[in-house]
């Protein structure tokens, strides 16, 4: 993986604890160690080592089970003790076969935060990277730079009638669902038509330079726990 070399700030046993994230949805999937040569195989094969305190050795994570956790990015803390190591992970990351090795405190109520499932929404940052590209650069064969290039009226436009398609959408899913009916079909037409709408959306927050931040700021600001 080609990556600048980082140099934590090593303990005293010659260890920093890493952090494992799923690059998709921001779940913390598990804590590993890493020691100087651990940390040197990640960069080098872009596949997650460890140092095994137990084994005293190096181990590649997945090296049995096959389900590697392949190293998208790499960061160090303020201190520059601890490591978040963002992943893309090919399989359970706990050796229970939970996804992640907290899912066990969730599920016997060890935390204050309720379970629920990750729905991936880390991945509209990548959407939101590919709106402001095509804003900077307006490439012509684009239907974002097509809608961008129409102005608020386009934009909003939009956003209106893919607002009503998700209503009849949801209409038709629920009229599907009470007679018994092809729900499957319903159920993946109303996700093709809401995951419209999100997408102009933000389109229509870059025509108008409103950074999706901000709106996530006003749901937290909203929001009663």
């Amino acid at each position: 993986m080609a990556a600048a070399r980082v140099v934590p700030r090593w303990g005293a046993d010659g260890l920093v604890p890493g952090i494992v994230q799923d690059a998709a949805d921001g779940r913390v999937l598990m804590l590993g160690w890493l020691d100087a040569e651990a940390l040197a195989a990640t960069l080098d094969s872009g596949q997650v080592h460890f140092h095994s305190r137990s084994r005293d050795r190096l181990w590649r994570k997945g090296e049995e089970s096959g389900n590697v956790l392949r190293l998208v990015g790499l960061a160090l803390d303020c201190d520059g003790d601890a490591l978040l190591l963002t992943v893309e992970p090919a399989g359970p990351a706990c050796h229970t076969g939970d996804r992640s090795c907290f899912d066990a405190g969730l599920a016997h109520g060890r935390t204050a935060f309720a379970a629920g499932t990750p729905q991936g929404f880390g991945w509209l940052e990548t959407l939101w990277a590919t709106i402001g590209d095509r804003a900077e650069r307006m490439p012509p064969d684009s239907y974002t730079t097509s809608l961008l290039r129409g102005g608020v009226d386009a934009v909003a436009r939009k956003v209106a009638e893919e607002a009503v398609e998700v209503v009849i959408a949801a209409k038709d899913d629920a009229h599907a669902e009470a007679a018994d009916a092809d729900r499957p079909w319903a159920s993946a037409a109303l996700a093709g038509e809401v995951a419209d709408l999100l997408y102009h959306a933000l389109v229509l927050c870059a025509q108008r330079g409103l950074s999706p931040s901000a709106v996530l700021n006003v749901l937290r600001g909203r929001h009663v726990a």
